[in-house]
């Protein structure tokens, strides 16, 4: 099977105003400590990211908030230095631009509590995911943050042996993440979108 690969492509570190002029048009790249990674997503990864973007239009549509989902923007934290993640689902706070300086000249955001939900499909980097941004999305306040490892190649330290396919469903509690990790038929609950119905197998199957 065909994986996202997800490494970084040059040795020389960069400024995030150096990555900007790179590579900030191009949705495929992110920048972490300086190194510039291609994510270059496959069509599976890209399946299961288009139907947690869909579910969670559902979901916004819904409630009636003034939340939406970032197309091609950046997350860059203003306490981290050198970075710009690019998450591959991110529901935005419309209620919450006021205060990014960046917004209405760019597609950056610098404030955890701009963002309301994040979620992002594993690819071979999935250290990354499993635990760099655990950490740094954590320490920016995201409510809620989902890890689809629809090819089960995280670590075993994070999704168990034999590894599988695993929805990790990271919930903030006093400034970390409690993790549930799902399979099968289990059933997700969100506490970010209480009315959704789905199971973990919906969302990883969503690219087979």
């Amino acid at each position: 099977m065909t994986i996202a690969i997800d490494q970084p492509i040059q040795h020389k570190s960069l400024s995030f105003d150096e990555f900007l002029a790179r590579y900030g048009g191009d949705n495929r790249y992110e920048l972490i400590d300086g190194e510039v990674f291609d994510l270059e997503p496959t069509g599976l990864h890209e399946e299961v990211a288009a139907f947690i973007t869909t579910k969670m239009c559902v979901q916004i549509d819904g409630t009636g908030l003034p939340w939406f989902i970032l197309q091609r923007g950046l997350l860059r934290p203003s306490n981290i230095g050198m970075t710009a993640f690019r998450p591959d689902v991110a529901v935005v706070d419309r209620g919450e631009l006021t205060q990014e300086l960046l917004w209405s000249d760019q597609s950056i955001l610098t404030l955890g509590s701009s963002i309301k939900f994040v979620a992002e499909v594993v690819s071979s980097n999935w250290q990354n995911d499993y635990a760099r941004k655990v950490e740094d999305y954590a320490v920016l306040g995201i409510p809620e943050y989902w890890i689809a490892d629809y090819a089960g190649l995280g670590g075993i330290r994070h999704i168990g042996k034999p590894k599988q396919p695993t929805l990790s469903i990271c919930t903030l509690v006093n400034g970390g993440y409690e993790i549930q990790q799902l399979r099968g038929d289990q059933t997700i609950v969100s506490l970010t979108f209480p009315a959704l119905k789905l199971t973990a197998e919906q969302v990883l199957r969503a690219g087979k």
